[in-house]
């Protein structure tokens, strides 16, 4: 009874504590500031006239059909349902004025083994590497004209497909082109680079 009768009184000072009646009687609200005065706009600026017309980029259009059909150079695709990854996949065409371009990629995925070989322009520059977690790459002197880098998955690691992710970059190191590819052993990702 005594333990009740404690936690009884115990209850009733702490609701006395958080009433603070004391605190309503004073509370005075903040007033707005006087919206009535305003800022003066600064004044707009018209445009010139006399601006130059904007270049059109260059448009590169490569059909992937035309560009796999070389059996030589490229696997054809496998007509397997549910498997997406047994084909080559196309990244794109870029046009640039860069004389220097950086290439990096890295395994996109958790690192499982995955192995590549780089081509540039059908002519292998990197015979084998090992894709990890951390950007790797190369830099490349680009021809005026089309510049063509496959990258050929030797392998699938131990979870399929070959996953990597990759970007390009210019000589002043803005970003040209930066996606993932995921192909079957033996399929190639190829992105071109047009040096204007």
């Amino acid at each position: 009874m005594k333990k009740i009768l404690f936690l009884v009184t115990i209850l009733s000072i702490s609701l006395q504590g958080y009433s603070q009646k004391e605190l309503k009687d004073k509370y005075k609200p903040i007033p707005a500031k006087n919206s009535e005065i305003k800022e003066p706009l600064p004044p707009t600026e018209t445009p010139p006239n006399d601006t130059p017309p904007v270049k059109e980029p260059t448009v590169i259009k490569i059909s992937p059909d035309d560009l796999y059909k070389n059996n030589s150079l490229y696997k054809k695709e496998a007509n397997v349902e549910g498997i997406f990854y047994r084909r080559n996949e196309y990244l794109g065409a870029f046009v640039t004025n860069t004389a220097v371009s950086t290439v990096r990629y890295r395994d996109a995925a958790f690192v499982d083994g995955d192995k590549i070989r780089v081509f540039l322009n059908d002519k292998v520059i990197e015979p084998e590497v090992n894709l990890v977690g951390e950007f790797q790459g190369f830099k490349i002197t680009l021809v005026p004209g089309i510049n063509k880098i496959d990258f050929e998955a030797l392998n699938e690691g131990s979870a399929s497909p070959n996953t990597a992710e990759f970007q390009v970059y210019d000589d002043k190191g803005a970003v040209i082109e930066a996606s993932q590819w995921n192909v079957g052993t033996g399929y190639k990702a190829t992105i071109i680079l047009y040096k204007e």
